[in-house]
């Protein structure tokens, strides 16, 4: 992606167009794209990129967002953004072990989704059920590799038999599949990494975050 300088100098250019001779200044990207002066200072200071905002600002004007991200040429400058989507991504919180939940909302940021991966997650309207975990480690291989995201689903909070579920148990988060245990309401999380035991949890015992329903997987 370009640096924040570089987008920031081509949402001024496209502004400058609608305003005229006028000077643009950076209170007036904050403005265009709905984000408080302020807190855009601090974006700027951060050099990180408001990608939510700018998918709208780029969707409202029909500009291609590749272009004034990753300076990528379409066929047509007029190429629609309605194809990308974004949820949410939790960075500091993983999907194998770790603290916290996933209802922090001072914890996430939003990452762009293609058309076909919004459609395999439910459509635009079930966006709002879910979230992205980085995994980490290796006990859910070959299906997960360590550093994968999962889209985890958290309209899906029901156990069902052989399903992969981010699950809390205490403080710790695990991504496991899930198998039942007889006909006592124990449930076994298991590894697929043979090298980890399985685990038998009690269902009273088992938060489910959700399912995990798609991998996207980091390029090598």
């Amino acid at each position: 992606m370009l640096p924040f300088d570089e987008v920031l100098m081509r949402l001024k250019d496209i502004l400058s167009a609608e305003v005229g001779e006028r000077r643009v200044l950076d209170k007036d990207v904050a403005e265009a794209l709905g984000i408080a002066p302020a807190y855009f200072a601090v974006l700027k200071k951060r050099e990180s990129v408001p990608l939510e905002q700018i998918a709208d600002f780029c969707a409202e004007r029909k500009i291609s967002i590749n272009w004034l991200l990753y300076d990528q040429a379409p066929k047509s400058l007029e190429e629609s953004t309605e194809k990308f989507a974004t949820i949410r991504y939790f960075r500091q919180i993983n999907a194998s072990a770790g603290n916290g939940a996933l209802n922090r909302e001072e914890c996430y940021e939003k990452i762009l989704i293609d058309e076909e991966l919004v459609n395999i997650l439910g459509g635009r309207r079930h966006l709002k059920y879910i979230d992205a975990l980085e995994v980490k480690g290796d006990s859910m291989e070959p299906l997960l590799q360590d550093g994968d995201l999962v889209a985890v689903d958290r309209s899906r909070c029901e156990p069902k038999e052989g399903g992969i579920y981010v699950l809390r148990i205490g403080e710790e988060l695990f991504i496991k599949r899930l198998d039942r245990e007889g006909g006592n309401g124990e449930w076994v999380c298991t590894s697929l990494n043979s090298a980890y035991s399985p685990v038998s949890v009690d269902r009273s015992e088992l938060h489910i975050v959700g399912e995990a329903v798609a991998v996207m997987r980091k390029e090598s």
